[in-house]
Formats: C-alpha cells, sequence, structure tokens
C-alpha cells in the first residue's frame, strides 16, 4: 500500500458523497470518510487541480436478485454533503449506475483537461467506488484509491476491493500520504 507517484494533471473524483449514502450504516464511519475526502478536495484545490464530484441519483434497470432501494427518498438525498466544500471549479457529474463513467461526461470531462491520472475516494467501496476504479483503468487512466477515504455497507466487500482488486487496477495509500505527494509535483 503505497503511491508512488501522482502525475501533474491528477483528478481527484469523490464518488457518492452525498446526503442519502453518507447515512446509510457503513463499516467505517462515513464522516471520517467525509473529512479525508473534504481534505483531499482542499489539497487539490490549492494545487489547482481537478475535482469531481459524483453523485447518484437513479439505478441501472434490471432484475437482480440483491436488495434494490425502494420507495420514495427525501427531497435532498442526492444532495452533496456541504463539508466537501463545493466550489465553482469542481466537475459536478450525477449519474444512474454505479460507476462514475458509463451514461456520463466524466472521461470528456477528464480527457477535456489533459488528466491522465485519478484519485478515488467516496461510498461505497465495492460499488461506486470499485465500479469507477474499473472504469477508470479502462480508460487508460492511472489510478490511485484512498484507502482511508472509502467505506461500504458491507465489511467483507470492503475488504474485497482493498486487499484484492485495487491493487491490480493502480495503487493505493492513506489520503494524507497522497496529499504529501502532491507536494512533490
Amino acid at each position: 500500500m503505497t503511491a508512488t507517484l501522482l502525475d501533474p494533471t491528477t483528478a481527484l473524483v469523490l464518488v457518492d458523497l452525498q446526503k442519502g449514502i453518507t447515512a446509510l450504516p457503513t463499516a467505517y464511519p462515513a464522516q471520517h470518510i467525509v473529512e479525508r475526502s473534504a481534505a483531499l478536495a482542499r489539497a487539490f484545490r490549492e494545487h489547482g487541480l481537478p475535482v469531481v464530484l459524483v453523485r447518484v441519483t437513479g439505478g441501472a434497470p434490471g432484475r437482480t436478485e440483491g436488495p434494490a432501494r425502494s420507495g420514495d427518498v427525501p427531497a435532498d438525498w442526492a444532495d452533496l454533503v456541504p463539508e466537501l466544500g463545493r466550489t465553482d471549479t469542481d466537475i459536478v457529474v450525477t449519474k444512474q449506475q454505479w460507476g462514475a463513467f458509463y451514461g456520463t461526461d466524466l472521461d470528456l470531462q477528464l480527457r477535456r483537461r489533459g488528466v491522465t491520472q485519478v484519485v478515488l475516494a467516496g461510498i461505497a467501496t465495492s460499488i461506486g467506488v470499485e465500479s469507477t476504479a474499473r472504469a477508470a483503468h479502462e480508460h487508460g487512466y492511472h489510478v490511485t484509491v484512498a484507502v482511508d477515504a472509502v467505506t461500504d455497507m458491507d465489511a467483507d466487500a470492503h475488504r474485497n476491493s482493498v486487499e484484492k482488486i485495487f491493487p491490480r487496477l493502480g495503487e493505493t495509500d492513506t489520503a494524507e500520504a497522497i496529499v504529501a505527494l502532491l507536494g512533490r509535483g
């Protein structure tokens, strides 16, 4: 678990840090994930690097065996948490699926800015974050995951993503270590 390098044009992608998701019971406290993600966002903004705030407002169609979200959600369910300190320069991506690439303009937004690497954080580790990491890898981006800035509703699924999946897609490290790498660019 050591991130070695951040490209000169690296973007931070924060996945589903919105009121409805952060209110769910998670393996590690969502508030800690939000705090670390907010610190990453501040550092990326200070270095003039893109910050992408991803939110989910729907779900992909199709039958599943697992439980689906049902019923009405509160009006502010998809609102990004204010702790992220959203600015006018942030890129906001609204998705309908697990991953932030499919069906959105995320790849176009990143390529227009010359981005070659993404740092990921958010909720849920094995769903939105992992799906976005897989797609980023498939799109040719260098991928780094801030492993102490992700959590899941299922501790085993979280552990599998962090220990088995993310190392095959890129590098992993703590939010603090990633911020320190920003200073080396």
